[in-house]
Protein backbone atom coordinates (compact mmCIF):
# COMPACT_ATOMS: atom_id res chain seq x y z
CA UNK A 1 0.00 0.00 0.00
CA UNK A 2 1.46 3.14 1.08
CA UNK A 3 5.09 3.19 1.74
CA UNK A 4 6.41 5.71 4.12
CA UNK A 5 9.76 6.94 3.12
CA UNK A 6 11.46 8.51 6.14
CA UNK A 7 14.16 10.22 4.05
CA UNK A 8 11.58 11.90 1.90
CA UNK A 9 9.61 12.91 4.97
CA UNK A 10 12.72 14.35 6.53
CA UNK A 11 13.51 16.22 3.30
CA UNK A 12 9.96 17.67 3.09
CA UNK A 13 10.21 18.66 6.77
CA UNK A 14 13.53 20.44 6.18
CA UNK A 15 12.15 22.20 3.07
CA UNK A 16 9.02 23.20 5.03
CA UNK A 17 11.00 24.66 7.95
CA UNK A 18 13.49 26.38 5.66
CA UNK A 19 10.57 27.86 3.70
CA UNK A 20 9.00 29.04 6.97
CA UNK A 21 12.32 30.57 8.01
CA UNK A 22 12.79 32.33 4.66
CA UNK A 23 9.22 33.59 4.57
CA UNK A 24 9.60 34.84 8.12
CA UNK A 25 12.81 36.69 7.26
CA UNK A 26 11.75 38.07 3.89
CA UNK A 27 8.02 38.62 4.23
CA UNK A 28 6.50 38.39 7.68
CA UNK A 29 9.02 40.42 9.70
CA UNK A 30 9.16 43.32 7.19
CA UNK A 31 5.39 43.24 6.94
CA UNK A 32 5.01 43.30 10.73
CA UNK A 33 7.61 46.08 10.97
CA UNK A 34 5.75 48.09 8.33
CA UNK A 35 2.43 47.61 10.18
CA UNK A 36 4.00 48.60 13.51
CA UNK A 37 5.57 51.69 11.92
CA UNK A 38 2.24 52.56 10.33
CA UNK A 39 0.42 52.19 13.67
CA UNK A 40 3.04 54.38 15.36
CA UNK A 41 2.73 56.98 12.60
CA UNK A 42 -1.07 57.01 12.92
CA UNK A 43 -0.83 57.37 16.71
CA UNK A 44 1.68 60.21 16.31
CA UNK A 45 -0.55 61.96 13.74
CA UNK A 46 -3.57 61.61 16.05
CA UNK A 47 -1.59 63.09 18.93
CA UNK A 48 -0.42 65.97 16.72
CA UNK A 49 -3.99 66.54 15.57
CA UNK A 50 -5.23 66.68 19.17
CA UNK A 51 -2.46 69.12 20.09
CA UNK A 52 -3.34 71.27 17.09
CA UNK A 53 -7.00 71.16 18.07
CA UNK A 54 -6.04 72.27 21.57
CA UNK A 55 -3.85 75.00 20.10
CA UNK A 56 -6.59 76.09 17.74
CA UNK A 57 -9.06 76.27 20.65
CA UNK A 58 -6.60 78.47 22.54
CA UNK A 59 -6.01 80.61 19.48
CA UNK A 60 -9.75 80.90 18.89
CA UNK A 61 -10.20 82.02 22.49
CA UNK A 62 -7.44 84.61 22.05
CA UNK A 63 -8.97 85.80 18.80
CA UNK A 64 -12.39 86.10 20.44
CA UNK A 65 -10.86 88.08 23.31
CA UNK A 66 -9.09 90.39 20.85
CA UNK A 67 -12.30 90.88 18.90
CA UNK A 68 -14.21 91.67 22.08
CA UNK A 69 -11.54 94.21 23.09
CA UNK A 70 -11.63 95.75 19.62
CA UNK A 71 -15.43 96.01 19.74
CA UNK A 72 -15.30 97.64 23.16
CA UNK A 73 -12.64 100.08 21.97
CA UNK A 74 -14.64 100.85 18.82
CA UNK A 75 -17.75 101.49 20.93
CA UNK A 76 -15.78 103.81 23.20
CA UNK A 77 -14.38 105.71 20.22
CA UNK A 78 -17.85 105.93 18.67
CA UNK A 79 -19.34 107.24 21.92
CA UNK A 80 -16.54 109.80 22.29
CA UNK A 81 -16.99 110.98 18.70
CA UNK A 82 -20.75 111.22 19.20
CA UNK A 83 -20.44 113.31 22.36
CA UNK A 84 -17.85 115.56 20.70
CA UNK A 85 -20.10 116.01 17.66
CA UNK A 86 -23.09 116.80 19.89
CA UNK A 87 -21.07 119.33 21.87
CA UNK A 88 -19.82 120.97 18.67
CA UNK A 89 -23.34 121.09 17.23
CA UNK A 90 -24.72 122.58 20.45
CA UNK A 91 -22.02 125.25 20.50
CA UNK A 92 -22.73 126.12 16.86
CA UNK A 93 -26.46 126.28 17.58
CA UNK A 94 -25.84 128.47 20.61
CA UNK A 95 -23.59 130.86 18.67
CA UNK A 96 -26.13 131.05 15.83
CA UNK A 97 -28.94 131.76 18.33
CA UNK A 98 -26.88 134.56 19.87
CA UNK A 99 -26.14 135.98 16.43
CA UNK A 100 -29.82 135.86 15.48
CA UNK A 101 -30.77 137.50 18.80
CA UNK A 102 -28.31 140.32 18.12
CA UNK A 103 -29.68 140.74 14.60
CA UNK A 104 -33.23 140.76 15.97
CA UNK A 105 -32.34 143.38 18.57
CA UNK A 106 -30.72 145.61 15.94
CA UNK A 107 -33.78 145.13 13.75
CA UNK A 108 -36.04 146.14 16.63
CA UNK A 109 -33.97 149.25 17.40
CA UNK A 110 -33.96 150.22 13.71
CA UNK A 111 -37.69 149.60 13.55
CA UNK A 112 -38.38 151.75 16.60
CA UNK A 113 -36.16 154.53 15.25
CA UNK A 114 -37.97 154.35 11.87
CA UNK A 115 -41.30 154.38 13.75
CA UNK A 116 -40.24 157.49 15.64
CA UNK A 117 -39.06 159.10 12.41
CA UNK A 118 -42.37 158.27 10.75
CA UNK A 119 -44.32 159.66 13.72
CA UNK A 120 -42.28 162.85 13.66
CA UNK A 121 -42.77 163.13 9.91
CA UNK A 122 -46.51 162.60 10.20
CA UNK A 123 -46.86 165.03 13.11
CA UNK A 124 -44.90 167.64 11.20
CA UNK A 125 -47.17 167.18 8.17
CA UNK A 126 -50.39 167.02 10.27
CA UNK A 127 -51.32 170.69 9.83
CA UNK A 128 -50.93 170.33 6.07
CA UNK A 129 -53.23 167.27 6.07
CA UNK A 130 -55.78 169.09 8.21
CA UNK A 131 -55.83 172.04 5.90
CA UNK A 132 -56.20 169.91 2.78
CA UNK A 133 -58.97 167.92 4.48
CA UNK A 134 -60.83 171.17 5.38
CA UNK A 135 -60.56 172.40 1.81
CA UNK A 136 -61.94 169.15 0.42
CA UNK A 137 -64.79 169.12 2.92
CA UNK A 138 -65.70 172.72 2.06
CA UNK A 139 -65.73 171.90 -1.59
CA UNK A 140 -68.32 169.23 -1.02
Amino acid sequence: MLDLNPGLMLFVLVVFFSLLFLLNQMLFQPLLKFMDDRDASIAKDLQNAEEMADNSDGLNAKADALLADARAEANAIREKATTEAKALAESKIESKVKELDRAYQTFLTELSSEQEALKNSLTSQLPTFKESLHTKLKSL
